[in-house]
């Protein structure tokens, strides 16, 4: 249970800690409505990081015993299509950082911020395919409900810690993350992303015992 656990947390880490779009909205609306506000966008980001991890826990072992014939080549696959995530984060990170952030019109109460960033994050399309990616590269987290939820419990923890934390930032900030700030997020976040592809392609190097 500890090594699901474990799993999860560096999922959970490996898609929140990037600086996308939805981390910068949740700074901007530190910046611009406070901790409450932000705080309550964070929350909001980590329930759709919660929810694809528990598909990734709950359909990752049904959809590899459908899909066990042609396994490998979609372990392979989703390697390799993490490794693009991280690789084009990488290479991307600068522009992003230097982007000026496309704030939104929040809407008043805590709540319906919370409903907005779930939203927002549930449909951003990078998250979709970083945890498709985890169904099939990750598709044992557990032999049972408890491995299965610690894995959830880790990759939802570990989002809501980070979203909070950008959270608090930006509500104390006077000012945007200078470039340089969002620029090293961005990279650790990305090679988190590249380290969790490398340690789905460990198994498949080493071949069947």
């Amino acid at each position: 249970m500890e090594q699901a656990f474990i799993a999860g947390v560096v999922a959970g880490y490996g898609i929140a800690i990037p600086v996308g779009a939805i981390a910068v909205l949740i700074v901007d609306a530190g910046l611009r409505h406070g901790f409450r506000t932000a705080a309550a966008a964070g929350a909001g980001a980590a329930t759709a990081d919660g929810f694809y991890a528990a598909v990734a826990a709950i359909f990752g072992a049904a959809l590899a015993q459908v899909l066990e014939p042609v396994a490998v080549p979609l372990r392979v696959a989703s390697v390799l299509l993490l490794i693009g995530i991280g690789v084009r984060g990488m290479l991307t990170v600068r522009r992003d950082a230097r982007a000026e952030p496309g704030a939104i019109p929040l809407p008043p109460g805590a709540p319906r911020t919370f409903a907005t960033f779930l939203g927002l994050t549930l449909l951003n399309p990078m998250t979709v395919v970083y945890f498709a990616a985890l169904i099939l590269g990750l598709a044992s987290t557990g032999a049972g409900p408890a491995e299965k939820a610690a894995f959830v419990a880790g990759a939802a923890l570990a989002s809501l810690s980070w979203q909070e934390l950008i959270a608090f930032v930006g509500s104390r900030l006077h000012r945007r993350l200078s470039p340089r700030a969002r620029a090293a997020t961005g990279i650790l976040g990305n090679a988190v992303v590249i380290g969790l592809a490398i340690s789905i392609a460990i198994p498949l190097l080493a071949g069947p015992r």
